[in-house]
């Protein structure tokens, strides 16, 4: 299916924080991610996706349990990895505690934005979540935190059964914000992935 820019639009309300808690309360990795080969597969393509063999520090909200933050602490000196349900944190903690170089908090975006710059940040399965204020406040409070020459990884679901506001329409958000340049791009019947770059 062919996807344009503003053919859908952002849910009215960002996606409330009991709905998220609630499905971990339901199952410990409501996604998966631990188990289903495609997003194992995911994780894989993004890692081979990163333009720079190393990074100073990195930045992962919508972290989930971790797991994936376990592969990029291995390409960066610093993961600072975020979630919004505490339960979510805790296994993340769990899951990353050998690890001197990854902190994990409890924080929801855009609300709470961390301190400091970063020369990646990684953004999987989020952006379609937030209302269309939310979206635009994270993404310019984003661009202030990623330094000159830095890159922004988009990962999300290609299309989503339960509404045409998906992957397509997130990445064009971020596309369309000046001072970004896309250096790498994947689509795949599930998945699209793209790597911008911070430009002056």
């Amino acid at each position: 299916m062919t996807r344009t820019e503003g053919d859908a639009a952002a849910p009215e309300s960002t996606v409330s924080l009991d709905h998220f808690t609630g499905l971990y309360e339901a199952k410990d990795d409501p996604w998966d991610v631990a188990t289903k080969w495609h997003n194992q597969r995911k994780y894989a393509v993004t890692l081979a996706s990163l333009p720079q063999e190393r990074y100073r520090r990195c930045y992962e909200p919508g972290a989930s349990i971790g797991l994936f933050t376990r592969e990029l602490a291995a390409r960066c000196d610093e993961v600072l990895a975020t979630d919004s349900v505490e339960g979510a944190v805790q296994q993340a903690l769990a899951n990353t505690a050998d690890l001197p170089n990854v902190r994990v908090v409890c924080e929801q975006v855009p609300a709470a934005m961390p301190d400091g710059v970063f020369d990646l940040v990684v953004i999987g399965d989020l952006l379609y979540y937030l209302s269309a204020d939310d979206l635009e406040t994270f993404l310019t409070g984003l661009l202030e935190r990623v330094e000159t020459g830095g890159d922004i990884v988009a990962l999300h679901f290609r299309d989503r059964g339960n509404t045409s506001y998906d992957g397509h329409n997130v990445h064009a958000a971020v596309a369309a914000r000046p001072g970004l340049e896309r250096i790498v791009r994947h689509e795949d019947e599930w998945f699209l992935l793209d790597v911008f770059r911070r430009v002056a």
